[in-house]
């Protein structure tokens, strides 16, 4: 895919994952086990659902030019995989946990794949 059909894609992506995000409290009332601390934490909830919110907030702004803020986009990268691969090595070793293998976990990684993939390259001339 060209870097002109990938930006299209990638504003698209972001407003999608942006209120995602924006959203990740309903999401915690309506898939507890995916999505929520077990034992249940409510400081900790929300705390991280601050977090995620701005965040989501920040994504649907940048979908207005995503090349502007590239650095915003590449954080939301990295800052997943290592979100999700620290709840994966969780999961793993705390049965209490293992629903996010089916919730969170493979989110985060989607929302980094996809996010890569999008972000244009400069090109080689």
């Amino acid at each position: 895919m060209d870097n002109e059909k990938k930006s299209y894609f990638l504003r698209d992506a972001l407003n999608i994952i942006g209120l995602m995000l924006f959203l990740v409290y309903p999401l915690m009332e309506l898939w507890p086990s995916g999505w929520r601390w077990i034992p249940h934490q409510y400081k900790y909830e929300q705390m991280i659902v601050g977090v995620y919110a701005t965040l989501g907030v920040f994504l649907i702004r940048a979908a207005k030019n995503p090349l502007e803020n590239a650095s915003l986009i590449w954080f939301t990268v990295f800052s997943s995989i290592v979100h999700a691969t620290i709840m994966l090595l969780q999961a793993i070793f705390d049965p209490s946990e293992h629903g996010h293998l089916y919730g969170d976990i493979p989110v985060l990684y989607l929302i980094a794949i996809v996010l890569a993939y999008l972000m244009p390259r400069k090109s080689k001339v």
